[in-house]
Parts: C-alpha cells; sequence; structure tokens
C-alpha cells in the first residue's frame, strides 16, 4: 500500500516547494555532445540539425555511426564529427567509450542523446544555468516526438507520468531524479569516472544481459553522493513506440533491467539510512518500486483476497488504488500534457497486455533484446511552434 499512496504524496510536498535556480557564475559550459546510432544514421540527421540551430552554440556533436550506411549522410559541419567504427561496437556505451576517445579537445561536461531524438532550440542554454548554478549532473525533460498512434500516445503518458513522479518531484524535494536514458549531461570528470568503473567495465563483457547503462550512471552517481537535478524547461523530443511489437520489445529490456537493478536500488536505501542520506534513502526507494503494472496487479489481487479475509483491508487498498489512478491524470493535468495523451489512456489496457507478454520475454535477452526501430524522420522547425523557441 506504500507504493500506491508514494507518488500522490511527493506530489503533494514538492507543491509546497518553490523551483529556483541560483547561478553561482556566468561561465560558457564547453559541451562534448554524444549522439549514438545503430544501423539507422539518418534518423539522426534531425537532432544534428537541432543542435546546431541552438540558441547557445559553445559544443561539439559527435555523431557515432555503428553498423551505418554513411554514404548518403550529407550533414557537415565544422562543429560535428562523424565517426564510424570498425569492427562494429554494438553495444551503446562502447559507442560513447569511442566517442569520448576522439574528442577534439577536453568539454566541461558530456551529453548523451539518442539518434531518434530532437533538442529544444533552446536546450543547451537551460542545462548550462544549471551548471552555473554548481550542479554536476543534470537531466533534461523527454517529451514525445510523436503521438500518431493510441500506443506511442500510450507511451507518453507513462512518460508524463514519470518524469513528475520519479524525476520532477524528488527533485524538487532535495533528492534525485530518475534519467532517463538520454539528454543529461554530466561534468566531464564524474562521467569519465563512471566510464573507467568496475560496472561498467563488466557490462561490456555481457553486451545485451548488462545492466542498462543508464541505471549504472545514476548509480555511481547516488554512491558518490552526488545529486542528479532535474531541468524542466530543458526539453527534448523522443520518438515513442508506435506499435503493440515495438512496445513489447523495448518493455522486455526495461523490465529485465529494472530487476536487474533492484539489488541495486536497496543497497542505495541502506546507505542513506546508515549515512542519513536523504538523496540516497529517497532514490533507493523511488527506484525499488514495481513497475506501475505489476503494482495494480499485485494490488488488485490482494483487493480480491481481502474481500473475503479482512473487508477493512480491501477497502483501504481499493481507496489507495483509486489515489494512485487520479495521481497519474493529476500529473498529466500539472505536466500539461495534450488531447492525444489524455484520449490514450483507452488504450491503456492494452499497452498493459503488451507489458505482460513482455515479462515472457526476458528471460532470454540474447534472443528477444532487439533494438527499437526509429522511423519517424522530423525537424525541429515542423516539431514546435515558432511561440516555443523564444
Amino acid at each position: 500500500m506504500f507504493y500506491l499512496l508514494l507518488p500522490f504524496l511527493l506530489v503533494a510536498f514538492s507543491s509546497l516547494v518553490k523551483r529556483t535556480i541560483k547561478s553561482n557564475r556566468q561561465q560558457a559550459t564547453d559541451f562534448g555532445i554524444i549522439i549514438t546510432a545503430y544501423k539507422n544514421v539518418h534518423i539522426a540527421e534531425g537532432l544534428v540539425q537541432s543542435i546546431l540551430k541552438q540558441s547557445y552554440a559553445n559544443h561539439h556533436i559527435y555523431l557515432v555511426a555503428d553498423q551505418c550506411d554513411v554514404t548518403n549522410f550529407g550533414l557537415q559541419n565544422e562543429q560535428l564529427t562523424l565517426l564510424k567504427p570498425d569492427p562494429p561496437l554494438n553495444l551503446k556505451v562502447k559507442s560513447i567509450i569511442y566517442a569520448v576517445e576522439q574528442f577534439v579537445r577536453a568539454h566541461d561536461y558530456i551529453i548523451v542523446f539518442d539518434a531518434d531524438n530532437l533538442a529544444h532550440p533552446n536546450f543547451l542554454a537551460e542545462i548550462n544555468a544549471y551548471v552555473n548554478a554548481g550542479y554536476s549532473a543534470i537531466q533534461g525533460q523527454r517529451t514525445a516526438k510523436n503521438l500518431d498512434t493510441l500506443m506511442a500516445g500510450a507511451d507518453a503518458l507513462g512518460e508524463f507520468y514519470k518524469n513528475y513522479v520519479d524525476r520532477y518531484a524528488p527533485y524538487l524535494l532535495g533528492s534525485s531524479a530518475v534519467i532517463s536514458g538520454s539528454g543529461m549531461a554530466i561534468a566531464r570528470d564524474l562521467y569519465l569516472a563512471y566510464l573507467n568503473s568496475p560496472e561498467i567495465e563488466k557490462g561490456k563483457e555481457l553486451g545485451k544481459k548488462m545492466l542498462q547503462e543508464d541505471k549504472i550512471l545514476q548509480n555511481f552517481i547516488l554512491s558518490s553522493r552526488q545529486r542528479i537535478v532535474y531541468a524542466w524547461d530543458a526539453v527534448l523530443y523522443d520518438e515513442k513506440v508506435s506499435t503493440p511489437n515495438a512496445v513489447e520489445t523495448q518493455r522486455s529490456r526495461w523490465l529485465y533491467s529494472y530487476f536487474q537493478n533492484f539489488p541495486n536500488a536497496l543497497a542505495l536505501i541502506a546507505k542513506g539510512l546508515l549515512g542519513w542520506n536523504w538523496n540516497q534513502l529517497l532514490f533507493g526507494i523511488i527506484t525499488a518500486g514495481l513497475p506501475m503494472f505489476i503494482l495494480l496487479g499485485l494490488s488488485g489481487g490482494a483487493f480480491l483476497v481481502g474481500i473475503f479475509i479482512a473487508p477493512w483491508m480491501a477497502l483501504l487498498i481499493l481507496m489507495a488504488m483509486f489515489v494512485f489512478v487520479s495521481n497519474i491524470f493529476l500529473t498529466l493535468y500539472l505536466s500539461k500534457a495534450p488531447a492525444p495523451v489524455w484520449n490514450a489512456a483507452k488504450g491503456a489496457p492494452y499497452f498493459v497486455f503488451k507489458q505482460l507478454t513482455a515479462l515472457l520475454k526476458m528471460g532470454n535477452p540474447q534472443k528477444n533484446f532487439k533494438p527499437t526501430e526509429h522511423q519517424h524522420h522530423v525537424t525541429i522547425d515542423e516539431l514546435i511552434k515558432p511561440s516555443d523557441k523564444v
């Protein structure tokens, strides 16, 4: 029942905190931007263009085209380095390490994007404000690039919810935001220490069985007693899964990684309790929480059993489930989610069903874990309104 009520408590208490950024200096941070493309370099063209159009210009882009045909890749710029590793790397973290080894200079901060992302014109400027406030780990706000199908809308609905409950609210309450997997900026020395950590060395040998690199990164940062702050206004766009099969493929990886990471979450809770560290404690509690559909499924089962054994307990569980579901829609309202996301709620049962089938496939990662296919070739100018660029 605790995890049914925790999200609402996070939202409620965080609403009492005023978001402020106090810049200690006015530094023109030098960003090294890494883009990892796998078997499809052309999906990254829109992202590269969006970065080159940033209102903040002190950066260099490293596009790693792993197993990609770059023959017809037409973008050239003095701020862009196109890398084609040979032999192929076949692992995102290896692509990141390869890019770091090719840096043209020692950048102050490293930002990692997925190839299907797009960056709002003010993304880097917003990130730089947090850098000037003294933060060493900053997560941007990832939102939907496409809402063309019910599945994409349902995927986006989950991200709006997670952005608020797992990222924004914990940050406001003095803890850390869960890393999204892209759009995060990390101080160079901290990021290089992470890349040289034993967990990454072990992961490179495990291949598809490795713990997702974003989870290794957040665990490393929290274990170093650092915070991951959440830059609400540093917006990047991410392609949402559009088909049931894509949902199944993506969620099988995510579920596998959740169960892999569960012991690490418990370890952070223990560190937080023993070391009186609120940042580690709350972050560990949040990352230990069950995936939403499993939590609601188990709660529903407990409610049915409770009807016959302890009706009063069944009533409490039902009330807690109502609070949990209501809080999902509250976060959509607070986040000003667009209409297609609200409408996608009707597709939630089928979306949940595909996650259940994903559970059955996570036992064989080498066979079932495939990269998500990206098909939405959109430019930043096509995606946002002129008024949003200001």
